[in-house]
């Protein structure tokens, strides 16, 4: 037999076999009630696991933005006017730059968290930061500034009015 001639018997063998497993696959799901039942049970379970990886990502996101907001307020931040601008631009910098990487977005709100604790207006910066920033960073530091009790944003600007926390 030539090889042309075995490849067609092949996968016309393969062919024919997904067929019938479609086809007994689709009788089962019709006719047996059993099966029909543990597809539905499959199904719930695995919804039930995908929401509960949903939540415990959302939690370990929330774990994580608080550790990152902590070890911040231990490093500190600098208390001299030169110091502050300085350190006030890189980290605003530093933040656009890692703000272009979806996978960098806790790392780029820390940044715009340390810029925000030394700017003198923190309330006027939040409204900058709502018309330049990107919504899934904005979210991030809104859950930073929502979980520092000691930040000062009594510059006009109402914490409500920042966009929801919800990390979707």
């Amino acid at each position: 037999m030539q090889t042309s001639t075995v490849l067609t018997i092949s996968a016309a063998t393969a062919a024919t076999g997904l067929l019938a497993y479609a086809i007994y696959f689709d009788y089962q799901r019709r006719a047996d009630p059993d099966f029909r039942r543990n597809l539905r049970r499959e199904e719930r379970r695995r919804a039930r696991v995908e929401k509960e990886e949903v939540v415990q990502q959302t939690k370990q996101k929330r774990v994580d933005i608080q550790v990152a907001v902590d070890d911040a307020l231990k490093e500190g931040f600098p208390s001299g006017t030169n110091e502050k601008e300085q350190y006030f631009m890189s980290h605003v910098q530093q933040g656009e730059t890692l703000g272009v990487d979806p996978s960098k977005t806790v790392d780029a709100a820390l940044a715009f968290y340390k810029a925000l604790k030394v700017y003198p207006q923190p309330g006027d910066l939040i409204s900058i930061y709502d018309k330049t920033v990107e919504k899934r960073v904005l979210d991030v530091l809104a859950e930073m500034i929502a979980y520092d009790k000691d930040l000062d944003l009594s510059s006009g600007i109402n914490i409500s009015d920042l966009p929801s926390a919800g990390l979707d």
